[in-house]
């Protein structure tokens, strides 16, 4: 009896993993680049941006837009996020759910987990070596991705020691919060080099606000745009995701 139980156990935790949205696979369904639209209420470089937003409301227009998956910032003093609202979002979207959060510890990732997040963010600058592939594996075991941030190319040489199979680089420095978009396409290009066949999904992040901005990432070989603020501040944000993609 006791086999039993646990055999069937097992069985529905491999189905719990099985229900998670792949995001890297989202990420490159479609030749054209992919959007990841952004849930966030406020943050360090620009203060309150909409502390009123109605995530529901926001995440429908986003998916009426054609974004392909939702990013949810959960860092409560600084973003005003809440870790609920993954929950929250779960329940109302299909589409692949990245948390990004500080993560600094094991217990954030299992946390993910129940919220039903199908992936995180890591952030190399914050993590040491062993903690990034720890942190990787670590949500690879409980059925999400991890999406590791580097800014650098140090970063981005560790980050490639990590089994994460997605890399997300931001063009905004996280110590002084200046934006430079020539971040993303020189790093896509030493990524290249330093990884020739690479498989992974690589996410362009932060600065962009127009069609060209998307067009300069694309062109610079990114799966993805990760696109927050201006999509939060914009009245019509199914419209902006529209044009953001060129639609």
């Amino acid at each position: 009896m006791l086999e039993e139980i646990v055999a069937g156990k097992k069985k529905r935790i491999a189905a719990v993993r099985q229900r998670r949205a792949s995001l890297s696979r989202r990420l490159s369904e479609n030749d054209d680049i992919a959007l990841i639209a952004e849930v966030k209420r406020s943050s360090p470089s620009r203060g309150s941006i909409r502390p009123d937003l109605d995530i529901e409301k926001q995440v429908a227009a986003y998916e009426m837009g054609g974004a392909s998956a939702i990013s949810v910032v959960t860092e409560e003093a600084y973003f005003s996020g809440k870790s609920d609202d993954v929950k929250h979002l779960r329940a109302f979207t299909e589409l692949p759910i990245l948390r990004k959060d500080f993560i600094v510890d094991p217990i954030q990732i299992y946390e993910s987990a129940l919220l039903g997040a199908d992936a995180i963010l890591l952030i190399a600058a914050i993590l040491d070596d062993e903690k990034l592939a720890e942190f990787a594996e670590c949500a690879a075991s409980l059925g999400m991705e991890a999406v590791v941030e580097v800014h650098t190319e140090e970063e981005l040489r560790r980050a490639l020691r990590t089994p994460a199979p997605i890399i997300g680089i931001n063009n905004r420095n996280l110590r002084d919060f200046s934006v430079d978009l020539s971040v993303a396409p020189r790093l896509i290009q030493r990524m290249r080099a330093l990884e020739p066949n690479t498989k992974r999904c690589i996410i362009a992040e932060s600065g962009i606000k127009g069609r060209d901005d998307v067009l300069l990432m694309e062109e610079a070989g990114a799966d993805a745009v990760l696109v927050g603020e201006v999509l939060v501040r914009d009245e019509d944000p199914a419209a902006k995701v529209r044009e953001l993609l060129g639609r």
